[in-house]
């Protein structure tokens, strides 16, 4: 079963996205900032990452640059789940390897479960 990991402070919209995701029929997990986060993918080693970048404890952007200097987070997909427009981006996102920067309020649970149903479609199978 394909694993996915929601890194994101807000339980009501983790959970959202969760529920969503696994009637879809995919494994997921949730974790409330980026440190927790680690700690979660480290685990569970998912296909795919929602990773909000406004968190307490650890940011999304700090979690993402630990991540990849891991040997197995090089290659883990990231999808970037945020309420920052795409004006207040962090160029080194882009460096970090993300594959897309999603903006929360401009889709609804439906489009981004669509999003990381055709993102993972290339990656294996569910």
């Amino acid at each position: 079963m394909t694993k996915i990991a929601i890194i994101e402070d807000e339980l009501a919209i983790a959970e959202m996205y969760q529920f969503k995701l696994q009637q879809l029929g995919y494994e997921v997990k949730c974790a409330p900032n980026g440190k927790a986060g680690l700690e979660l993918i480290s685990a569970i080693r998912p296909t795919l990452i929602l990773l909000d970048l406004m968190m307490p404890v650890m940011n999304g952007e700090e979690m993402l640059e630990k991540l990849r200097a891991t040997d197995w987070g090089k290659t883990i997909k990231v999808i970037i789940l945020t309420n920052i427009t795409e004006d207040g981006r962090s160029t080194k996102l882009t460096d970090l390897g993300v594959e897309q920067y999603i903006v929360k309020a401009n889709y609804t649970p439906v489009q981004i479960a669509e999003i990381v149903s055709k993102e993972l479609a290339g990656s294996q199978p569910t």
